[in-house]
């Protein structure tokens, strides 16, 4: 099971195309209209994102967005065997929102996930699920993709859900059961203001990798997030690249804010166990505020993170940019798993500290 594309539903789909174009880099692939619905389609490499606006107040769009801000919609999902993963789904109560169809060579159907959050079953390679997005008027236009020798997104690493307080056990179960993802690091982060508790999933086939949130204070910026959002959502995604220096340079030089890390975090790395970056790295990482975090016992497994600002006016959704660098055992390649426990609560501390500007968080 691996995340073929994530379905934003927005307020203007053509600007939010020329964002992801200019800050991030990727190519507008397709356009297209419904009576209700248009569609833009942007990517690069193995990521895809379709943006969806509403042209009239009947469109789902303008439905979803009068009960939420904008964010991500649907988690789409490509998997071996369609019917299989249909009949698990339903069985463990997932809705069916849309039966089967075939849009050649793929085909498709659309469960409920947890609340709000659907989820999109594909069979079969190729662009047709996504293209089916763009409506009854026909694609006004469908780019050819490019294959990039050295594209600096590699894919979707993983996607982090937020549930309210209590819930947290429920939708594990639900995402256990309904598309048999397994349980992996669990997390219990708390401040002296905050706290929350976090579950990570991953599917055994594949690259679905699910972390869900749920707050353990009544301030916790989990808590901010579902107030906002007025209910469960994605918090945020990460995008995977192969040089998180370069990358997160790259993106602030186009505009893109990133939570900033305080300088004693970077004074404080080579007292850590397992301290093995140079002097010049240790530079690089804290020019461009990267979170660096790596397992006790084998130090050359690290990974490399840093958060963005939320990307909408509300302190919501947002992106991460995350390195798993490669490291050799036994003269094999292996990368760098799982989440760090020390990187997690660096970016607690780092949102605690734009809710205190919020004024969220006293």
């Amino acid at each position: 099971m691996f995340i073929d594309h994530v379905h934003f539903y927005v307020e203007d789909a053509t600007a939010w195309r020329d964002w992801f174009v200019s800050i991030f880099g990727f190519q507008s692939i397709a356009s297209g209209f419904s009576a209700e619905t248009h569609s833009e389609v942007v990517g690069m490499g193995r990521i895809c994102f379709v943006l969806s606006a509403a042209r009239t107040e009947a469109s789902p769009i303008a439905q979803y967005l009068r009960q939420h801000p904008p964010g991500v919609a649907n988690i789409a999902l490509r998997v071996l065997q369609l019917e299989p993963v249909l009949t698990q789904a339903i069985a463990a109560g997932m809705p069916l929102v849309q039966s089967i169809q075939v849009r050649s060579p793929q085909r498709v159907a659309v469960v409920g996930g947890w609340e709000s959050l659907q989820h999109t079953l594909i069979e079969g390679d190729g662009l047709a699920a996504v293209l089916g997005h763009l409506g009854g008027e026909g694609v006004i236009k469908v780019a050819p993709v490019p294959l990039m020798q050295n594209p600096p997104f590699l894919g979707i690493d993983h996607v982090v859900l937020n549930v309210a307080a209590g819930d947290l056990e429920r939708t594990v179960a639900w995402y256990e059961a309904g598309l048999g993802l397994k349980r992996q690091q669990m997390f219990a982060i708390h401040t002296d203001r905050s706290a929350l508790c976090s579950q990570v999933l991953k599917h055994p086939q594949g690259s679905v990798q699910m972390p869900i949130n749920e707050p353990a204070s009544s301030r916790s910026q989990i808590q901010e997030f579902l107030d906002h959002n007025r209910g469960a959502g994605i918090q945020h995604i990460a995008i995977a690249t192969a040089n998180a220096v370069e990358s997160i340079a790259r993106l602030r030089k186009r505009g893109l804010a990133f939570l900033p890390v305080p300088q004693t975090y970077y004074d404080e790395l080579p007292q850590r166990s397992g301290f093995r970056l140079s002097e010049a790295q240790r530079q690089a990482i804290a020019r461009e505020q990267v979170l660096v975090d790596w397992p006790i016992d084998r130090p050359q497994a690290m990974l490399l993170q840093a958060f963005t600002q939320p990307i909408f006016p509300q302190p919501t959704f947002f992106f991460e940019l995350i390195e798993r660098q490669s490291y050799q055992v036994n003269q094999q390649t292996q990368q760098a798993e799982g989440f760090g426990e020390g990187n997690f609560r660096a970016l607690f501390e780092a949102i605690e500290r734009e809710q205190l500007k919020r004024g969220s968080l006293q």
